[in-house]
Parts: structure tokens; C-alpha cells; sequence
């Protein structure tokens, strides 16, 4: 079966074909480098990561393009409230996010563009923009994009043009020609970094950003730009008019969007206030957990956030780690992917889906293995399934007994409780157990001995 994704721009799934045979270009539009990531940003960095290995999974050779916008009102407000330069807190926050990214289990993109590296490539763009008549200079001196110029606007969020009005997200401006123009190039202010340019110093809107760098990347025309559901309008909606324009039409063919997180029905974002950062979430789940969580629910849908998924996730996990645990060196690492499962990802990505493949495929493993049957290719395709989707890659024993358990101790319990069954101390044997079961620790007897893992 061939791959079909679900293509925002002309709202049907479509049979994926690469415009080079072999080669996939992606560009997923990245963060904005002020703070620490939320879990809406990590759903985007798992969603892709998946994306991205999948389309390798199917032989592509990806060039993935994640960039991060480094030069911004948050960003410049940030660094003086806390006395560092630009330079000094973008640093920190772009390490901060791949710490993030990498505990998560997420691939590092080909190239990670920073939009004050791609300055002469945005000016490049903007003046291509004037010279064919789509951006023109007001009389504040910023450069703005003429969006009436651009008949398809609307193609990709589906609005109507004349119904638009200015928003929280359009900038009311006396100096432009309709409400709805959008800033290309900003003048600087006196106390802002800008760059020289035909306009005089300044700095880059925020849409041309992407703009210009999905294209010096990728080339003017390429496969798949990704984000948020959130981007759709006016972001990538922007993007499109930007690019089409000043490259006589060309720009990405296939645009993916990943669906909210959700907090009590309203999206998690940090303008509403309700959002949890990934380190938050960490302190009290493993970072496998919060991919889990991701993985359950198609990309597309809305995901909600709350306790309960999570510790139902982390359920999930258990019982994978429990399969894993009775593997031992029976997993051959070379053995292919299910052809249910490959079915289910080719559907647009459906990891739901290929959990229940996962999930179904545990069950069958169990089976061949509590009747003594050759499960070798079943824990083959376990091991497959399970790299693939980035989870259930731990130790099996540092999954379930912690980093932070004394094993030394532990251990010289079980011991000890294993002297007192012999001797038919039965009382004290059982104190034990009640003693570790009040730190969380639970034991498991089995044929061979004893094991335990946290609860």
C-alpha cells in the first residue's frame, strides 16, 4: 500500500508523491526561542519526528527543515526583563529545546535554520515582492504586503477575503492600504537590533520568516510544510501568499497540520495562561509517558490533556515494558513491520491504529509464549513496532524499579524475605512486602525468584 496524507490545502487525503523520486523535502515551521516549551509544542516535535520516520521507514531520503524564529517582540522584551542579551537568551532557550525534544525521543531535523542567519535571503524575497507589485513601503517606513494583490488568498484557511477583518493577529495600521496587509519588514526602533536593508535598519515580519527559509532550503517549490493547527491562519495562510508571488507560484505541495491540545475544552497556549511546560509534565511522568499520550490520538484530532491520560498512557507502557521483560534475546532486530501495521501508518500517519496493531500483536506474543511456542518473528515485529513509534526503548528494569529507588536495599529486603519463607516466617515475610508495597514497590513472585518494580 502507498502512502496517503491528508493535505490541509486541499482538504481530502491524497496519494503522497515526492517531486523527486526518492526524496522528500519537509519544512515544519518551529518555535519562537523566549521560554521553555509547552506540551503543545512537544505534540508538534512528536507528531513530525513520527512523520519524519515513517517517510524514512518507507525508504525516503528526508530533508527535514525545523527553524527557530530567534529575533522577536517576546523575545527583545524577555531579554531586558531579565537583563541578557538577545544572543545570550535565545541560546539558552534553543538548548532548552533540544534537551526537550531529545528526552522526548524526537529525531534532530537535517537542518535547523535561525531566522537572523537567513536575513539577506528575506530581504532577497521582500524586494522581489515590491518589484512585482504585492509589498509596498508605507508611510511609517515598514514594508507590507498588499494581501488584495494576491487573488488565492484564502486557499488554505478557507476564509473569504472580503469577510476577513482586522484581528488580534492583524496589526491595525492608519498607514495601510487595507486592513488586512500584513508587515514584511519593520523599521527598527532605537533601543531594537535591526539590519541594514533598501528600506533603511530594521527587522523581518514574522511570516516571511518561514518564507524565506523553507525556500533557501528546500528550493521554491517542495513537498510538505507542517505546524499547528494553529499556524493555518494567518501564518501559513501568509506564507503562501509571500512565496507564490514572489516565485511565480511555486511553494510546498502538501501541508499537514496537527490539532490542538486541549485543557479543560479550551487549547493550551501561553497567551490564555493554561498551559504546562514539557519540564512541568516531566517532574511527575516519564518522558515516554507524554509521547505516549501523543501517539494515541490521530494527529489531525484535538488531544486532551489531563492526569488521567496520562496515567492511562503510562499504563499502556507498563504492559509493554511487561512484554518486553519476557523477551529476553528471542528479538531479532533485522524482522519487517507488520503489513497491518504499515497499512495503518500509511493511512495518513494513523499511530492509533498502529497501537492497537502493537497492542493485538502483545497479545498474540503473550500467548506463543505462555504455551511454549517459537515466538521469535512476534518479538521481531514487537521490537519493530515499538523502535519505530519511540517507545518502549528503556531498560526494562530501569522502567519499572526508577532511577531513584535504592536497589541495594531493596534487594537485601527481598532476600530477606525469601530467608523468612524458608524458615515459614511468614508474618515477617509479609511485613516486608506491606513495608515496600507503602514505598511504592511492588513484588512479583515468580518460578524463578523474585522481581520488583515500582508501582
Amino acid at each position: 500500500m502507498t502512502l496517503h496524507v491528508y493535505n490541509t490545502i486541499t482538504r481530502k487525503k491524497e496519494l503522497f508523491k515526492p517531486l523527486v523520486e526518492g526524496k522528500v523535502g519537509m519544512y515544519v515551521c518551529g518555535v519562537t526561542v523566549y521560554d521553555y516549551c509547552h506540551v503543545g509544542h512537544a505534540r508538534v516535535m512528536v507528531v513530525f519526528d513520527i512523520i519524519n520516520r515513517w517517510l524514512q521507514q518507507l525508504g525516503y531520503d528526508v530533508d527535514y527543515v525545523r527553524n527557530f524564529t530567534d529575533v522577536d517582540d517576546k523575545i527583545i522584551n524577555r531579554a531586558n526583563e531579565r537583563g541578557i542579551s538577545i544572543s545570550h537568551l535565545t541560546t539558552e532557550m534553543i538548548a532548552a529545546f533540544h534537551e526537550d525534544a531529545d528526552i522526548l525521543g524526537c529525531d534532530r531535523p537535517t537542518h535547523e535554520p535561525r531566522a537572523t542567519a537567513h536575513m539577506d535571503e528575506m530581504i532577497e524575497m521582500i524586494s522581489a515582492l515590491v518589484e512585482k507589485g504585492h509589498a509596498y513601503v508605507s508611510a511609517s517606513g515598514d514594508v507590507l504586503y498588499a494581501v488584495r494583490k494576491f487573488p488565492d488568498y484564502g486557499l488554505l484557511s478557507g476564509k473569504n477575503i472580503d469577510e476577513l477583518e482586522s484581528g488580534s493577529r492583524v496589526d491595525v495600521d492608519n498607514t495601510k492600504r487595507d486592513p488586512l496587509d500584513f508587515v514584511l519588514w519593520k523599521m527598527a526602533k532605537a533601543d531594537e537590533p535591526g539590519w541594514d536593508s533598501p528600506w533603511g535598519p530594521g527587522r523581518p515580519g514574522w511570516h516571511i520568516e518561514c518564507s524565506a527559509m523553507s525556500c533557501s532550503h528546500l528550493g521554491t517549490t517542495f513537498d510538505i510544510h507542517g505546524g499547528g493547527m494553529d499556524l493555518k491562519f494567518p501564518h501559513h495562510e501568509n506564507e503562501i501568499a509571500q512565496a507564490r508571488a514572489a516565485n511565480d507560484g511555486g511553494f510546498a505541495r502538501y501541508w499537514l497540520h496537527n490539532g490542538f491540545v486541549n485543557i479543560n475544552a479550551e487549547k493550551m497556549s501561553k497567551s490564555l495562561g493554561n498551559f504546562f511546560t514539557i519540564r512541568e509534565v516531566l517532574k511527575s511522568y516519564h518522558p515516554e509517558v507524554l509521547r505516549m499520550f501523543m501517539l494515541g490520538t490521530h494527529y489531525r484530532s484535538a488531544l486532551d490533556f489531563s492526569d488521567k491520560a496520562l496515567d492511562e498512557a503510562k499504563s499502556a507502557l507498563d504492559r509493554l515494558y511487561e512484554t518486553k521483560k519476557r523477551l529476553s534475546d528471542k528479538r531479532d532486530e533485522t524482522t519487517p513491520l507488520p503489513e497491518k501495521f504499515v497499512d495503518v501508518m500509511n493511512d495518513d500517519f494513523n499511530t492509533p491504529e498502529a497501537l492497537a496493531v502493537l497492542f493485538d500483536a502483545c497479545r498474540t506474543l503473550n500467548k506463543a509464549i505462555n504455551d511454549g511456542e517459537d515466538f521469535t518473528l512476534l518479538a521481531g515485529q514487537f521490537s519493530a513496532m515499538t523502535a519505530l513509534l519511540g517507545i518502549a526503548q528503556h531498560d526494562v528494569n530501569e522502567w519499572f524499579q526508577g532511577g531513584d529507588a535504592d536497589t541495594d536495599q531493596i534487594d537485601a529486603l527481598i532476600s530477606e524475605r525469601a530467608e523468612a519463607k524458608k524458615a515459614r516466617d511468614f508474618s515477617r515475610a509479609d511485613a516486608i512486602r506491606n513495608d515496600l508495597a507503602a514505598q511504592g514497590i511492588v513484588l512479583e513472585d515468580t518460578a524463578t525468584g523474585t522481581t520488583w518494580k515500582k508501582g
